[in-house]
Order: structure tokens, then sequence, then C-alpha cells
């Protein structure tokens, strides 16, 4: 009886980054197409998929710990599948951490769910069931008429590519995913249109390397060409351009990025570290002329540009010296966003052959001094902004607070201005109750370390573009 009240529903976890949330809500999207309907308790499901995350050792770790728990709780009629990244990289070793799994699938292979579940359904024994075919590759064009996005309130992630064929050596992502595979320019396009036609206000582009959009397809400045196609045939008020490649961010981008106002003058550009000894171990970019360079020209044709990055700290064989090249590029850039990680141990990468581990206690020291290091420049950069009008995309209401986290009797609006990405930088706090999912303009009173503090522009009705900065002189108070 239990499992035919549950029968042709699923619960479905997703762990991990914004790319996986869109292979969720794809995997979400393919299951409805069959009939099945999602419920948000496992326990009214018949169907339990866990879409997992397996690039660090935490993230593994937390995925394991899921499908445990999915497993010892379920019930007769009930099946346990374990998507993703964990079941790519690991296969048919996953049921030995997690005895009682049902069924594993893949990241190539991801739009053959249905299919699985199907043979789990009519399997006459109770062993696991697999699909992982050796000959797989990351989804390209068989993507089963399914949205590529994932939709959080006025913003959508849009994936544009996947795969990747970088031979980072810390990076386990190529076994995983394969190489990179570039998605139909015109595919995107349409998923754009029909984002468009859904309210969405940001579009977000992601792959695991945006810069290298199309090579596959034999087409060069892939990206840019992407973007120009895009400020064509949408009406998107803010496009932003996540995970861009060292070496890869050509004049041609750099023009579509400051030419097009409805592309926010932001980049994220994983950098990784600054030493040329300790980036040819990583198999990086080691050219730091070149990121001088190209950073200065960023700035010089995109003046109101916000500059994001992240950084590895106790990579394999870091020295002292190693690690104070990177502070002192650190105080040089003077980056917008910063973004830091210790090095984590992965199996299989050439990393993890590497002579030079360095301790525990020495990468979270670096840590620490590297992000103390960051915080005054990124309230500095803040700071800035002070007494100006920025657009803000308005996400959700919240109670205000005092200096001691003491409630106030008033209302706070959360929003992201164009220097902000979701989920990885921060916020402006806007006094009062502005509309959830529009783009207003916020005149900025405040700022600490990584938010901005607002309230409502009550000038006079004006023309502000996405992302422009409007300073006093600029706004009429007649």
């Amino acid at each position: 009886m239990t499992r035919l009240a549950a029968k042709d529903k699923f619960f479905l976890v997703s762990l991990g980054c914004s790319k996986n949330t869109v292979d969720s809500e794809s995997i979400a999207r393919l299951l409805h197409q069959h009939g099945m309907q999602g419920v948000g308790d496992p326990e009214n499901a018949e169907v339990l998929i866990v879409n997992t995350c397996g690039f660090i050792d935490a993230a593994k770790q937390e995925s394991i710990d899921v499908l445990r728990e999915l497993v010892e709780t379920k019930r007769t009629g009930q099946m346990v599948i374990a998507a993703g990244c964990l079941s790519q990289r690991y296969g048919a070793a996953l049921v030995q951490e997690v005895p009682g799994l049902d069924g594993v699938i893949g990241t190539r292979r991801w739009m053959d769910i249905f299919d699985l579940i199907t043979r789990l359904r009519q399997r006459a024994h109770p062993q696991p069931l697999y699909h992982l075919p050796d000959e797989a590759q990351t989804v390209g064009l068989d993507e089963r008429g399914v949205l590529r996005a994932s939709v959080q309130g006025a913003s959508a992630y849009l994936k544009i590519a996947d795969g990747c064929r970088r031979p980072c050596a810390f990076c386990a992502i190529p076994k995983i995913k394969g190489t990179a595979v570039s998605r139909p320019l015109h595919s995107i396009i349409e998923e754009a249109q029909l984002l468009e036609q859904m309210g969405v206000q940001e579009l977000i582009l992601i792959a695991q390397d945006t810069t290298d959009y199309g090579h596959d397809l034999g087409m060069k400045d892939g990206l840019a060409q992407l973007l120009n196609a895009l400020v064509e045939a949408v009406d998107i008020s803010w496009i932003r351009v996540m995970y861009a490649y060292p070496g890869y961010v050509t004049p041609r981008l750099m023009d579509v990025l400051a030419r097009h106002e409805q592309i926010l003058p932001y980049l994220d550009m994983p950098l990784q570290h600054a030493h040329r000894e300790t980036l040819k171990r990583m198999r990086r970019p080691a050219n730091i002329e070149w990121v001088y360079e190209t950073v200065h020209a960023l700035r010089e044709h995109i003046p109101q540009l916000a500059l994001r990055t992240t950084f590895i700290v106790g990579y394999p064989g870091e020295t002292d010296e190693e690690f104070e090249t990177l502070l002192q590029f650190v105080k040089d850039m003077q980056f917008d966003r910063v973004g830091a990680f210790t090095y984590s141990y992965e199996v299989g990468t050439p990393s993890a052959e590497l002579s030079g581990q360095v301790a525990d206690e020495v990468k979270q020291e670096r840590y620490n001094r590297l992000m103390a290091l960051q915080q005054p420049i990124s309230l500095s950069k803040n700071q800035a902004f002070i007494g100006q009008t920025l657009n803000v995309l308005v996400e959700g209401h919240g109670q205000g607070e005092d200096e001691a986290g003491n409630p106030l009797d008033m209302t706070i609006s959360l929003g992201r201005s164009y220097r902000d990405a979701p989920e990885i930088d921060g916020y402006v706090l806007v006094e009062g109750e502005l509309p959830v999912g529009e783009i207003v303009p916020v005149r900025i009173t405040g700022a600490t370390t990584y938010d901005l503090i607002a309230t409502p522009d009550l000038q006079p009705p004006q023309i502000v573009q996405p992302g422009q900065i409007i300073s006093e002189g600029d706004i009429d108070l007649t």
C-alpha cells in the first residue's frame, strides 16, 4: 500500500555547485515529462535521488552521509539512486561505501534516469543496477528537450557547456565529466528566450570554463559570439559571466563586455595562485605578467568592472616564498572579491602524487592570512560606493537588527548589485520593503567588509542602466 501511494513520485537532493543544480533541475524536468511528480518529503516518494558532489573531501562525505541516511530509512517499495559527480567518479565502488543503494548513474548520461528507474522497477532481485557506460561523453546534443537551467527567483543559471579539457593537476572534473562539450548556440538562445518569457531578470552563464565555449564547435572567441547573439535575442536586464579561464579573456571578449549594457561589468576569473612555480605544478597558466596586463586592460576598457577570483593555499610544494608572492599579488591587484580554499588531496589527480604535501595547520594559517589581507581591500572597495546610486535586484525581505544583533521594528530588503553573484558574493541591505524580483535604484549609505547598506533612491524617475553607477553630479536635483 505504501508503494502505491508513492508510485511515480520522486524526492531529489541536489548537492554541490550551481552547475550541479542545473543538472538536478534538468533531471526533475525530465521525470516530470514522464509523468512523475516531485515531492518535498522522502517518505512520500517512490524514487529517492541524490545528485552528488565529488569535488573535495568535505563534499564527498556530505554526499555519502545523505545517501546513507536515505538508504537506512527507506521502506519497502522505495529505491535510492546515487547520481552526479561522486557516482561518475567511483561507480560501482560507491555501493561499498553505501550498502543498500539501488542504482548508480553518472554525470554523462543523466538524461537516461527514467530508463534506469524503469529497469529498477522491473528487476527480479535486489542487487544494485548501474548506468555508467564507458563510451558515454558529457551531454551535448542529447538533452531530450529539457531546459538546461536552474531558476532561482528572478535569476537563472544557464549552462552553456559541460566537461573540461584543461589539465589542472588538482582537479578531477575532466575525469568525472569528460572533455568540454559546448551546447549549440541556437539551443542556448532558445532557452534564454524562454527564461525571458518566465520573467527572469538575471541570466548567469555557467560552464566548467565559459571562455572555452565553442572551441569544440570550431568557433573562435565563442563566448564573445554567444554574448553578442544573446544581446540581440533577449531583453533580459542582466547577463552575468562566471568561470572565465586565465589566458582566454581576449580583446574581443573585453570589447563585448564593455559595449553592451545588458552584460554586467563583472568577471569571475579563478587564478588559483600567483607564483610561477606553484602554477606550473598546478598545470595552470603561469604567465603572471599576462594577468597584470589583462587586468589593467580590463579596468581601462570597463572602469566599473568588479573582478572576482579564487586561490588555493597550501598546494603541495608551496614554500613560504611562494605564499608571500601570492600575498603581494593580492595587494597589487586589489580584487573586488576573493575566495580561497585550502588544498584538498584528491585521489587520482596528478597533484596527489606530488611531494611536499603541506601540513593542515600551515594551510589554515595561510588561508587566514590571505583572507585577513583581503578584508580591508574589500571594505575599501565597498566604501567607495557610499553616496552613489546602484541598481539592485531585490531577492527578499527580513527584519532589521542593531549592532548587537537585536531585532528592530524595521523591514530590510535583501538585494544584489552588479557586483554580487548569487551565493558567493555580498548583498545590498536596503531599508524598507522593495518589490521582490525587481531591479530598483538605491542610494548607498554605508558599507561593511562584504555588504553594502542602502536606502531607496527617492530621486525623480530616470533611466538607470543595469550595473550603472550614478554619481552625485549625474543626478538632477531640480
